[in-house]
């Protein structure tokens, strides 16, 4: 098939043009030594009847590695939370086009070998003086690391994506209706009248011992569940396999002792590594560490009491928690927290003072529809008084006279007037543009979950725990 694009050359040898095309696996050293420990099935992830294998996923971060710079390498490789966003980045495209392949499949769609040739010949890459040169087809491909075929099937692939993803894409025209209520909801202002009455404007005295009894029991103070945690850490640079190598090892013996019987302490003194106390904590005050990600919280608050985990891989090593004790959610001791309690209910009694002058301003707001001491706003949905009134303002009828309650004051609020948003010709295209994406964003997303349903995305664990989990 590709033949023929040889025979259409005849030009000198120009500057090569390598592009996207190109790369070197400059960097990236780690594939061979990955694919040494895993035996069997090496398939990432599953998309329908497509596999998408760790030979791909390896292929794909070599190419954009090997597209930095030499100081962005170095930066890339010392920054933990740019290799996993690359690593979700990979994993999303190419499940994307696994799913748009089988959905090509599925409704018949064929690119023929003509249409791939074709392609080929119009890349500036491959031309010399506007014609499509063998040699530079040849030299670009080979230094790239793809074969003819790869590189066909790659087009093929690519092709295949646009006929099922591209029209998706197209800009959608947003119905006037739909521009003009959306621009007025935005622009339409109101006039407002509202009165803030402050809870600190209350005194209030010293509760006695019976009354912050009696708050307590309405209020009681609970205290979330609590564990309290340590853990051995062996560091490795888990990137050189000789360092991961030799790090699990000595986690293997680590784990053995502690097997045995032998306590986190002892077992770390004994092999040198080491081991440290996190102290009582739990998922709403977690203590700072290096350690604890998203995903070792969710270990920690998963285990029973007085038991060791498995050996878990992380970025800075080998790690075996241990959950010393587990304190159940219980409620907190009166005594204990009565210097809050104190506050708390100062701050109830403020508020009940607060809210009988409050409702006695409005009273005399609808007997005679003044509202004395007030402040006169005009408001949008964004801006112009605290946002508890802006909220109860555009929710509510006009001429509504109402109460709001906010974090520090109750507010007297009478709703006067719409004021009609003024046309602006530059708003409403840059409102219509915005809309215009938001519906394409919509229907992408529809069409997203359906080719999730028709073509589910399975995870091989074991392959993913190794190489992502952190």
């Amino acid at each position: 098939m590709l033949e023929y694009l040889r025979n259409a050359a005849d030009k000198p040898v120009a500057k090569i043009l390598i592009g996207i095309l190109a790369f070197s696996f400059i960097g990236w050293g780690v594939a061979e030594w990955i694919f040494g420990s895993v035996i069997g099935d090496t398939t990432l992830v599953r998309v329908g009847d497509k596999e998408i294998t760790m030979q791909q996923f390896n292929s794909e971060k070599a190419r954009q590695i090997s597209n930095m710079t030499r100081e962005e390498q170095r930066s890339f490789y010392s920054d933990p939370l740019r290799v996993q966003a690359l690593n979700d980045e990979i994993l999303s495209d190419l499940t994307t086009q696994a799913m748009a392949e089988n959905r090509a499949e599925d409704l018949g769609f064929v690119v023929t070998d003509t249409r791939i040739a074709n392609e080929i010949l119009k890349f500036p890459e491959f031309q010399i003086n506007g014609s499509f040169s063998s040699y530079l087809f040849d030299n670009i491909l080979s230094n790239s690391g793809y074969t003819e075929n790869d590189f066909a099937n790659v087009l093929r692939s690519q092709i295949l994506r646009s006929y099922i993803l591209g029209s998706i894409a197209m800009p959608i025209k947003v119905p006037n209706f739909v521009l003009n209520s959306t621009y007025n909801a935005r622009y339409n202002q109101r006039q407002i009248d509202y009165l803030p009455v402050k809870y600190s404007d209350f005194k209030v005295g010293t509760p006695t011992e019976e009354q912050l009894q009696e708050f307590y029991n309405k209020n009681p103070h609970i205290i979330p569940e609590q564990r309290s945690v340590s853990y051995i850490l062996i560091p490795a640079e888990m990137e050189k396999p000789d360092s991961y190598d030799e790090a699990y090892d000595l986690a293997i013996r680590v784990e053995d002792d502690i097997i045995s019987g032998e306590t986190l302490l002892s077992t770390s003194k004994k092999n040198n590594v080491k081991y440290e106390s996190l102290g009582t904590f739990d998922e709403e005050s977690i203590p700072g560490s290096d350690i604890l990600t998203p995903q070792i919280i969710s270990k920690i608050f998963g285990m029973e009491e007085g038991l060791e985990s498995e050996i878990i891989e992380t970025a800075k090593g080998f790690l075996i928690l241990r959950v010393d004790k587990i304190i159940p959610s219980h409620k907190a001791d009166f005594a204990s927290i009565k210097s809050e309690l104190t506050q708390d209910w100062k701050k109830e009694e403020q508020k009940k003072q607060a809210y009988i002058v409050a409702n006695e301003k409005l009273t005399d707001l609808n007997k005679t529809g003044n509202l004395k001491n007030k402040k006169t706003a005009k408001v949008s949905r964004i801006s112009g008084a605290p946002v508890e009134v802006l909220s109860k303002t555009f929710n509510s009828d006009i001429q509504t006279n109402t109460i709001v309650s906010g974090a520090d004051a109750f507010y007297v609020l009478h709703i006067e007037k719409e004021i009609p948003a003024k046309q602006d010709a530059k708003k409403q295209t840059e409102l219509s543009k915005e809309l215009e994406k938001l519906l394409v964003e919509g229907i992408k997303d529809d069409y997203n979950n359906f080719l999730i349903q028709e073509y589910p995305v399975k995870v091989n664990k074991r392959i993913y725990d190794k190489f992502f989990t952190k």
